[in-house]
């Protein structure tokens, strides 16, 4: 299993919101390059990237520089969530040199354009799917649709063999430090056989060794690094030892 630190970016800075609240945001590093060195000095071989701004639809500057510079300044695959609607926006970010993108509520709405885009970026793009109650949830989380996420996993798939993945974040548990929620996991990765990445509510080791046992293909951790809650090379020896009991291979995680 993959463990993809999280780095949230706000006006420039390095942030973590509970529960996708704008209101209630913690800053932790006003230089989200040096964050992004820190990660990987500590044994992080991916980054995941989410832009807030763009996620309201407001991109700002602040935020694309502060990208290129965590581009700059690490060897390691990146990819970015917020704002990705279209294929100008698609692009641009590619040219930036990040390695996957995620495509939240453009997805839902526009499926039939996510689906081309996933054929004209093979296994780059990643469909964004945040849920509340089980429920799609848009916009920056500031709106929830009618879909369910399982329905929407599946319409998605039924349209391309080219989606890199799912990011699958229950907002109930997102920066709450409560866990992630296992049995909504289990179900979005039983609807299709795209790789699932859990996103919300993972804090200690324990959660990383019950994501590992459950095949969860990736794990993105926010708030729990930041806070302490959760060392990130303990975090990772979890995952191999996981993995050594059930004779399965670390290298292929």
């Amino acid at each position: 299993m993959e463990i993809w630190p999280a780095i949230d970016l706000r006006g420039g800075k390095c942030v973590r919101l509970k529960q996708g609240d704008y209101a209630r945001e913690t800053v932790f590093s006003d230089e989200p390059a040096t964050m992004a060195r820190q990660w990987v000095s500590r044994g992080a071989q991916f980054l995941h990237l989410v832009d807030l701004d763009a996620a309201r639809g407001a991109p700002i500057p602040e935020n694309r520089q502060a990208i290129a510079d965590i581009l700059h300044a690490v060897d390691v695959p990146c990819q970015l969530g917020g704002g990705v609607r279209d294929d100008a926006a698609i692009d641009d970010l590619f040219g930036l040199g990040l390695s996957r993108l995620i495509v939240g509520s453009a997805a839902l709405k526009q499926p039939d354009w996510f689906a081309r885009m996933c054929d004209r970026y093979p296994k780059r793009l990643a469909a964004g799917i945040d849920a509340r109650d089980g429920m799609v949830a848009t916009d920056g989380w500031l709106e929830t649709s009618q879909r369910s996420a399982v329905d929407l996993a599946k319409d998605l798939r039924s349209k391309t063999e080219n989606i890199a993945a799912i990011i699958y974040t229950d907002i109930a548990k997102d920066g709450m430090l409560s866990g992630p929620n296992l049995e909504a996991l289990a179900e979005m990765r039983a609807a299709t056989d795209i790789p699932v990445i859990a996103s919300g509510g993972v804090t200690t080791v324990e959660d990383v060794r019950q994501l590992t046992a459950q095949n969860t293909h990736a794990c993105i951790i926010g708030r729990a690094l930041y806070d302490g809650c959760l060392d990130l090379p303990a975090a990772l020896a979890a995952v191999t030892e996981v993995l050594q009991a059930s004779g399965g291979d670390s290298a292929n995680a």
